[in-house]
Parts: C-alpha cells; structure tokens; sequence
C-alpha cells in the first residue's frame, strides 16, 4: 500500500511480540512504583502509551527518556544475540531492549519513561513510520510532558543504544526546552550513509532483519526495503531522516566504538565533531558494544553524567578528560587514553601506495604501472596489499583508500574495503565486531563505484564525501577511473613485526549463518572482471592517521 508517495506493509500484531495487554494500571515491584499505559496526547490528539518507572513515593524526580519502536515491555531476547556479553540475569525483567535497566536508576532516584510511539504496538497517530519530523515531534511533546509532572523536577535526559541513540540527535536537534542532557551511546548521525546504504551499497541484511522488530503495530508500517528499492539515492526521503546537528547545543557524554562498523562508530563520531555543545565529552571503546553499556564502570560514568546535569552536581565530572578512547591490540585488549579532542591532534596523514607487482604497501609509489585481476564472483576473488612494520606504530582516525579502477564487461562495480592486522607469524588478529562476533578486523569500507561523485565542500584530505544524488557509470570505453574509499575510522596498535594488510574485493569479507544479526549487503553489482591499476600515473594509495 502507498500513501502520500510512502510504502507501507500490514503490521504484525503486537500480541506476535508478546504484548501483555491494554489499559492503565498501577503496579509495585522491587521498590518501584510503575504505571502502565500512560496516555499522553499528542499536539494534533494522538495518544500515544508509556511505561513509567518511579522510585516508591518519589518526588523531584529527574527523568531519563529512552525512546525506540521495539516495544516498551521488555520482550527482545538476548538470546537472539549469541555472544553478546550481556549475561543472564545481568539486567533485570523490566529492562526494555537497548534501554537503561529501571531497576537501577530508580534505586539511584531517577523516574524512567519508556513510550511505545506513533502507530507502534497500541498507540494512535495513523501509520507508523520511523525518524521523521512527526516522530521527532511527538519525543518533544512527550518531554515537555515529562517535565510537567507533579512527581518530576522539571529536567530530562535522553539514554540508550541504537534506535535509542539516534533519536536522541534528532530530538536534541528541535531543542526542547526541559531536555538537560543526552547520552548518545552509539547511534547513527547520517542514516542513508551509515544504516541503509554503505557507499551506495545496500545494506540489505542487517535491514531485513530489523524490519522484524519494528513491525508490530495495529495500523500499516513504513516498508523501509521498498522505500530503499524506490529511493537507491540520497533525496528528501532520507534527508528528513537525518538531524542537523549544528543546532545541537545540549550537555552530551557521546559513546562510540571501534566496532560498530556498518553501522554506528562513524555517525557516532561525525556527530560528537559536528554538535554545538560546549558541554560535550567523548568514549570510544573497542568492546561489543551492550556488554559495554551495561558494564558497571559504563553505568557509574552514565549516572555521573546525568547526575551533574539532570541533578546539579556540580564536580560530578571535574575529573573528566573531553575524549577517552581505546587504543586496540585485539581483541578484548587495549590501551586507554586521554585525549584533548576528536579527531586527536597529533595524527600525521601518511600515505602509502599500492604495488601491485609485489602485493605490498610502500612509501614510495612505484615508478611503472601495473595491475591486479580478480573475479569479483569467485571465493578468493580479490586483491590484497601488506605493509610490514619495522617499529610500533599507531593508526587514529579517518583512513582514505585511493584507487584506479575498470570493471572489463561492466560499467559499474562495488568494492569492498578490509583492513586486517596480522602478528609476527602471518597469522589474522581478530578483533570484536559488530554487536556480538569475536572475529573482526580493524577497519572496513565500501564503495558502489557509479555513487563515486564528491562534495568538494564537505571532503577532507582523509575523508571523501560522497554526494550520492546520481550514479556516474564507468568510461563507456573502458579508461580507468579515479575512486576514493571512506574507510570507517579506528584506532589500532601494531607492534614491531607485523602486519597491516589492505584487502579489495567485490562482497562481504565474511558472512554468518542466520538468524544471527549481522551486516551483509546481498545486492551487489559484480559483473565483469575487477582491474586495480597502480604505479606510474595512478598514484593509489591508503592514506593513514599516523600517532607517534
């Protein structure tokens, strides 16, 4: 079904994802006092049902939002999320999916609110539909709401992961005027570049399966795969989607990771640099990412957070440095370190050029050209490039990857960027990816080669931005074209002996059996023969953020 130019899909029933039931009521458990299906109405009428959790007889209470579609009554299973780090029993049973555990803050003495939105699961508005202006707006009329109530102190904060995170860009966006705080932990700040689409690439997987969790509603729900099949480029549908994060002047403790890639670590980051806060402060670990959200040491850092704004204490974070971030070795091991801003500013751009005779990255560029081969379709269809390290070194920041390209038997081609550590012996170092797996690497890119166009504006030496308004098919005869790859941005260790290797390819590096939850783009453009020229002329190379 189509309305005002939206595709829309029939809803599951909320009673599929185990709704428990309508109407408000009053309950007490474990100290708390919780009212169900709070009705709370809308600026245009729309009422629209939320979850409140208070300490029992609290008043001045300071109030955290968490804001998703999965469902205000926790019914997610971890186990869905094999590897996750979050251990049975760790959260207790009120804790909605990627939101702050209730428990907790109440005992701490904060009120939570936990709303299903718009056209979500029982609450009215007509179809549901995900990160657009409405949706923004109701979040803002349910915080003025919020702060109104006779047990509330009048201040609010935004919490959670995900969903939860990214909506609290767009909120904070419209300024509401009790929002005190944000604590964005890992969320996307550019949804066409970093959650549907990987450098015009789909990213069809993770999507189908996230489709799931936002489809139980009694109304019709936004058909995001259709929408992506009708919208392949970046135009209006997306661009409402998107917060302007220049308009941001709220307190923010921003979380990102270094393992997020595919989805989070790099709107995470774009947004901590873009926001206008002069209150803002900056983690980026190297851990799953609700193992770290739920560890203890992340828990006492949130509250200290919130208590300074939402609570007035005033040293809460007198001993914090604006940026804390995780220098990794491997997995689960790493170094942490103060920094005084992001990007750091002891990083130098080095670059270092293909070979392709040799297989190797150098420090010079190779003074005659030569080529690289690959069937995109085939198992070990790819290219690969080692940089030896006579001495430690450290990589912090944005990566670019430079690159000469022709598609023989095509027009258009997509590459797929890996960058891999190895040890002293040759062997892959594996690192934590994503929300769950073991086995990642330290850095990933992507690139539909007809979305190459750049803003000239908006790119940097170490970051290309990609326009993503047209495609631009390869030479009709066949001539090489000049492409830049946005490598996703990490911070990484390599010690004396070993190795960086640079991986291209025309698919995933890796894939996983369903139902686990992954990223995996499953429409991709592959025909031909893949040619990677460098030397002579074409200067490829991977440009580094070097630390010393």
């Amino acid at each position: 079904m189509e309305r005002d130019g939206i595709l829309f899909r029939q809803g599951a029933s909320p009673e599929e994802g185990g709704y428990p039931g309508y109407g408000y009521r009053v309950e007490h458990d474990l100290g708390m006092e919780i009212e169900r299906d709070v009705a709370v109405r809308m600026r245009d009428g729309a009422r629209i049902f939320v979850d409140i959790y208070r300490p029992e007889g609290g008043r001045d209470l300071p109030v955290l939002l968490g804001w998703s579609p999965y469902g205000k009554h926790p019914h997610i299973k971890w186990d869905l999320f094999p590897g996750s780090g979050v251990q049975p029993g760790q959260l207790s049973p009120y804790t909605p999916f990627e939101a702050p555990d209730p428990v907790r803050w109440t005992a701490y003495g904060y009120a939570l609110a936990f709303p299903d939105p718009r056209g979500t699961w029982n609450s009215e508005g007509g179809q549901a539909r995900f990160f657009t202006p409405k949706e923004c707006e109701d979040a803002y009329d349910l915080i003025e709401w919020l702060a109104a109530q006779e047990w509330s102190s009048g201040k609010v904060g935004m919490a959670g992961v995900s969903y939860l995170a990214m909506m609290q860009w767009l909120v904070a966006a419209r300024r509401p005027p009790h929002l005190a705080a944000i604590n964005p932990w890992e969320g996307c700040s550019d949804l066409y570049r970093e959650f549907f689409f990987h450098g015009g690439i789909p990213n069809s997987r993770f999507v189908r399966n996230w489709e799931q969790r936002i489809q139980h509603s009694r109304v019709p729900v936004e058909d995001v795969r259709r929408m992506m099949r009708a919208h392949p480029l970046l135009d209006g549908y997306w661009a409402e989607k998107s917060p302007d994060l220049a308009q941001i002047e709220v307190p923010a403790y921003v979380v990102a990771s270094w393992t997020d890639h595919g989805l989070h670590t790099r709107g995470t980051l774009e947004a901590y640099r873009r926001i206008s806060s002069r209150e803002k402060w900056l983690e980026i670990h190297g851990r799953k990412k609700w193992q770290h959200y739920y560890a203890e040491e992340s828990l006492g850092r949130q509250r200290r957070f919130f208590d300074r704004f939402l609570r007035g204490q005033e040293d809460a974070l007198s001993d914090w440095p604006r940026v804390r971030l995780e220098v990794r070795e491997r997995f689960g091991v790493g170094e942490v370190r103060e920094e005084a801003q992001w990007p750091i500013s002891r990083r130098s751009l080095s670059a270092f050029y293909l070979d392709a005779q040799a297989g190797a990255l150098a420090e010079e560029p190779p003074r005659e050209a030569a080529q690289v081969r690959y069937d995109p379709r085939a198992k070990d269809g790819r290219a690969q490039f080692d940089l030896r390290f006579s001495e430690d070194a450290e990589i912090t920041g944005n990566i670019k990857l430079r690159l000469w390209v022709q598609a023989e038997g095509a027009q258009d081609m997509d590459l797929f960027v890996v960058l891999q550590k190895l040890d002293q012996n040759g062997e892959r170092v594996p690192f934590a990816h994503f929300n769950a797996f073991e086995d990642g690497d330290v850095a990933y890119g992507w690139l539909r080669v007809s979305h190459r166009e750049q803003d000239p504006l908006r790119s940097t030496p170490d970051q290309p931005f990609l326009l993503h308004r047209r495609e631009l098919p390869l030479p009709a005869d066949g001539a090489p074209a000049m492409v830049e790859v946005e490598v996703w941005p990490t911070s990484t260790h390599f010690g004396a002996g070993e190795t960086l290797r640079l991986v291209v390819q025309g698919r995933d590096i890796r894939s996983y059996p369903e139902p686990l939850v992954a990223i995996e783009h499953e429409e991709t453009r592959n025909e031909g023969t893949h040619v990677l020229l460098a030397g002579g002329a074409y200067d490829a190379h991977l440009l580094l953020p070097m630390v010393e």
